[in-house]
C-alpha cells in the first residue's frame, strides 16, 4: 500500500511539474525572443536562447522614453483606482444583498442580471460618455463607466452569503451599526473574494487599450496598451513603404519587427507579474467561491 502511494504521488507531481513547464515555457520563449537579433528569427526561427544577444528592440521601443513612462503613469493611475473604488462600490452592492433583509433583494439582483446579459451598445454608450458626461480625452474616461461589474458583484454577494449568519446577528444585537459590521466584520472575513476581485479588475484595466482608441486624442493621456499598438502601427507603415522616396532614410527590414512585438508583451506584462504574487494567497480560494454549497 505504501509503495503505491509513492508511485501515485510521484505521478501526481510529475504531471504538475508538467503543467509548471507548459506554462512557464511560453513566457521564458517571450523574453527571448525579445533579446534575439531580428535577423536570426527571419533565418533560423524562435529558440529558448538567443543565439546573438541583441537589445534592438528594447532601443526602438524607448527611443522616445518620455511616452513611454507617461503611458506607464497614466495606466497605472487608473488601473489602482479603479480597483480600489471599483471594489469597495461592488462590496457595498453585494453587502446588502447577501447579508441582511433589504427589501428588493430579488429586484436588484435581477437588474444587475440583466445589464449583465444585454448592454445598450457602443453607440449609445459613446453618445452618453462624450456628449453627455463629457468624459472623453480626461483621465476618468478609463475609471467611470466601468467601476461596476454584475458579475463580481454576484461573486462578492456569494461570498457574502457564505459567512456564518450569526456574526451578523450577535453584532446587531450588540448594537453595531450596518457600515460597522462592514467594515470591521465582513471586510476582513472576506479577503480572498476581495483579493481575487481586486487582481481581476487591475488586470482588466492595465490591458484596456479600446478607451484610447474610442475615447482619446490627446497623446499624454494615452494607455500603455494604446501606445505600444500605435508604435507596431508604425512600424507597419514603414514596411508598407519599402521602396518608396519617403523611406529612403531608412530601410524598413532593419526595423526589429517581431523582437519588438515580443518586447512590448514582456514590457506590458511586467507589473503585472509583479503584483500577482502579493495576491497570490487568495486568488485560489477567492476563484472557488460558490462552487460548494454546505
Amino acid at each position: 500500500m505504501r509503495k503505491k502511494t509513492i508511485i501515485g504521488q510521484t505521478v501526481l507531481n510529475s504531471v504538475f511539474v508538467l503543467l509548471c513547464i507548459a506554462a512557464v515555457a511560453p513566457f521564458v520563449l517571450l523574453v527571448s525572443v525579445s533579446f534575439s537579433n531580428e535577423k536570426d528569427l527571419v533565418f533560423n526561427g524562435y529558440k529558448f536562447w538567443p543565439e546573438h544577444f541583441d537589445i534592438s528592440a528594447y532601443k526602438y521601443i524607448f527611443s522616445n522614453p518620455a511616452a513611454i513612462f507617461n503611458a506607464y503613469k497614466v495606466t497605472g493611475i487608473f488601473s489602482i483606482l479603479s480597483m480600489f473604488l471599483g471594489v469597495f462600490l461592488m462590496a457595498l452592492i453585494a453587502y446588502p444583498l447577501g447579508i441582511g433583509k433589504m427589501r428588493g433583494k430579488s429586484f436588484v439582483s435581477m437588474y444587475l442580471y440583466i445589464t449583465m446579459m444585454f448592454s445598450g451598445g457602443l453607440v449609445p454608450s459613446y453618445i452618453l460618455i462624450t456628449q453627455y458626461l463629457h468624459l472623453d480625452d480626461t483621465i476618468w474616461v478609463y475609471i467611470i463607466p466601468s467601476l461596476i461589474s454584475p458579475w463580481y458583484v454576484f461573486m462578492i454577494r456569494t461570498f457574502f452569503q457564505g459567512l456564518p449568519y450569526e456574526i451578523y446577528e450577535s453584532s446587531v444585537i450588540d448594537g453595531a451599526s450596518e457600515y460597522r459590521i462592514f467594515f470591521q466584520m465582513v471586510i476582513p472575513l472576506s479577503k480572498p473574494v476581495l483579493a481575487t476581485v481586486a487582481l481581476m479588475t487591475f488586470l482588466s484595466k492595465w490591458n484596456d487599450w479600446n478607451t484610447s482608441l474610442l475615447y482619446i486624442n490627446k497623446s499624454e493621456l494615452f494607455s500603455l496598451q494604446y501606445l505600444l499598438q500605435k508604435l507596431m502601427r508604425e512600424i507597419k507603415l514603414l514596411q508598407d513603404m519599402q521602396g518608396s522616396n519617403v523611406s529612403s532614410l531608412i530601410n524598413p527590414r532593419d526595423i526589429p519587427t517581431e523582437s519588438v512585438r515580443m518586447a512590448m508583451a514582456v514590457i506590458v506584462a511586467g507589473p503585472a507579474l509583479f503584483i500577482f504574487p502579493f495576491f497570490q494567497k487568495y486568488f485560489v480560494k477567492g476563484l472557488t467561491v460558490g462552487s460548494v454549497k454546505g
